[in-house]
């Protein structure tokens, strides 16, 4: 079964956009590249041929994670977000229960997360923790290490959702 893809119609329309850009410009620019590329004779030796390839690799490889994103997305209505629970186009201001600190976050679809700007996306680890609660809620993050044989355990509260 697909996975479904949270996003708001602004995050489907970049992706949509992104998509028909690759596949009516790009496209036919790396086909360009390519048979330039051919051109220049024997492809055992030819590095322009084999950078080709690999850029049209990489091109196909991204219009294909779009098809997919596209396909399985399902967009989250302006009127279904209440303000009652966290959800995908609200900020939410939360509380760090160990430091004190407090942040706010905006939770937004995966192709609009800009995690310096405060904007999180629904898939990371407090995004996903985030979403469906209420203010007052309390959560438990755990952050994934390579390096430490255990996650870190964040604890947060939600103080305010905004709309």
């Amino acid at each position: 079964m697909a996975e479904e893809i949270l996003l708001t119609q602004e995050g489907y329309d970049k992706l949509a956009e992104e998509h028909e850009y690759l596949v009516s410009v790009r496209r036919i620019e790396v086909s360009e590249h390519l048979k330039e590329a051919k051109s220049y004779g024997d492809l055992s030796e030819n590095a322009e041929y084999d950078a080709a390839k690999e850029e049209q690799a990489d091109l196909e490889a991204r219009i294909n994670r779009l098809e997919y994103m596209m396909r399985n997305a399902k967009i989250v209505a302006e009127d279904e977000v209440t303000g009652e629970h966290v959800n995908l186009g609200l900020s939410v201001k939360i509380k760090d229960l160990a430091t004190k600190e407090e942040f706010v976050y905006k939770i937004v679809g995966i192709t609009d997360a800009d995690p310096i700007n405060d904007l999180i996306s629904n898939e990371s680890p407090v995004g996903k923790a985030l979403l469906g609660k209420k203010v007052g809620d309390k959560v438990e993050v755990v952050i994934e290490s390579k390096d430490a044989s255990e996650g870190t355990v964040l604890h947060y509260q939600v103080l305010e959702i905004i709309k």
